[in-house]
């Protein structure tokens, strides 16, 4: 277990899914945790208590649509204010599928706004703040779509390479700043392939159902076109590479994208 005691992390989108099994693991590791979604979040109250049960000193929630630049300046601000931001977890995202002719523009706006604009503003704040007090961890949650494509995802896509992209700029920018005896700055991006959360059920569901209700024989069905391993990453596995990234060992490993795929872009 990495001891992230005295840290304070900021997890964008992280009141359930991938956000919150970060939150969750980072919270293991006794760091303070600041949640984050949109204003209003019925589901915000029930992810704190899920963090503070995780062993998490202070939690508390940030509502903020960080799809506006001056948004995302605030929030930061207001967390800052609450408690230095040590780790930087940039996970926040929609989605929309169409063919390109068939793309809404507002769509098209809205994911690079969110999923790529709202990471260079978090990380334009943090990490000047990081390299002053020595250790910093930023851990842009990018996608296997941000090393490879598929169709009808044309922003995601996007805004997944351009997040890439960015890290490895910003990384190396940051690469030598910090306290060496601290741990540094840095700043790294983890690649998920298909995950266990409630946003592909639906998907899983229909697969199974066409396998008399065979729940597992579906997941494989549904893997079987792009994740060579058939098995769904969980939310805690991709918590517990975040929390490796923040620990002293990963001092030296920066600018690098970590696919946790199961194989799908080693083909």
């Amino acid at each position: 277990m990495t001891s992230l005691t005295g840290k304070t992390a900021l997890i964008t989108g992280s009141t359930s899914g991938i956000g919150l099994g970060i939150a969750l693991e980072l919270a293991r590791g006794g760091a303070r945790v600041a949640l984050h979604s949109l204003p209003g979040d019925k589901a915000a109250d029930d992810a704190a208590a899920q963090v503070k049960a995780a062993g998490a000193p202070e939690v508390k929630f940030f509502g903020a649509d960080v799809s506006k630049a001056d948004n995302v300046r605030d929030l930061m601000a207001e967390v800052e204010a609450w408690g230095p931001i040590d780790i930087l977890v940039n996970n926040a995202g929609i989605q929309h599928t169409a063919p390109i002719e068939d793309m809404p523009d507002d769509k098209w706006d809205a994911i690079i706004s969110i999923m790529l604009s709202a990471c260079f503003h978090t990380m334009k704040f943090a990490l000047p703040k990081m390299a002053e007090r020595g250790y910093g961890r930023v851990v842009n949650i990018a996608s296997v779509h941000g090393l490879v494509a598929s169709k009808e995802k044309t922003p995601y896509v996007a805004a997944k390479h351009g997040l890439v992209g960015l890290s490895k700029v910003v990384a190396l920018e940051y690469a030598s700043k910090g306290d060496p005896k601290k741990g540094g700055v840095t700043v790294n991006c983890i690649g998920p392939g298909f995950t266990e959360t409630a946003l592909i059920e639906s998907q899983i569901q229909a697969r199974a159902d066409q396998h008399g209700g065979d729940r597992d024989a579906g997941i494989a069905d549904l893997l079987s076109e792009k994740q060579p391993s058939l098995r769904m990453t969980q939310t805690s596995d991709l918590g517990a590479l975040a929390a490796f990234l923040c620990s002293p060992a990963a001092h030296n490993l920066t600018g690098v994208t970590i696919p946790v795929d199961g194989g799908w872009t080693a083909q």
